[in-house]
């Protein structure tokens, strides 16, 4: 009996320390991985649901917040759409890939135009800014 008892603390204090350690290694993503879970208490998630829509949220959140702005925009219009399901998904996602072209486009006129560049050149240098940006 004393063993079993002795056998039960030490499992339990290894459990212990295995818990404290969780929130550090956690920790990596813990805005983003906050940020999925207030979207899945708003959307009443619990269980496996909870647990993959997080997992894949956490791994889907933009890095910026401007990213993060974009990705609210396109929520909204995807709501203004009436989209849901996976059409919502795939409409989000394109939005926000297509915002994303558009600002390095826009960043590499921008430079272009500060280098008084113009025709074939401008041109040239915008392909070039694009796909090394």
């Amino acid at each position: 009996m004393k063993g079993i008892a002795i056998l039960m603390t030490v499992f339990l204090m290894g459990m212990g320390v295995a818990h404290s350690a969780t929130p550090t290694v956690q920790g990596v993503s813990s805005a983003a991985e906050q940020a999925c879970e207030a979207q899945a208490a708003a959307k009443k998630l619990a269980g496996a649901a909870k647990t993959s829509f997080i997992g894949k949220c956490v791994k889907t959140a933009p890095a910026a917040d401007g990213a993060s702005a974009k990705a609210t925009q396109c929520e909204k219009a995807a709501a203004d759409k009436k989209l849901a399901g996976a059409a919502k998904n795939s409409f989000i996602q394109k939005c926000v890939k297509t915002d994303a072209a558009t600002d390095k486009a826009s960043q590499c006129e921008k430079a272009a135009a500060d280098k008084k560049l113009a025709g074939a050149a401008k041109n040239s240098f915008i392909q070039k800014c694009v796909k090394t940006a």
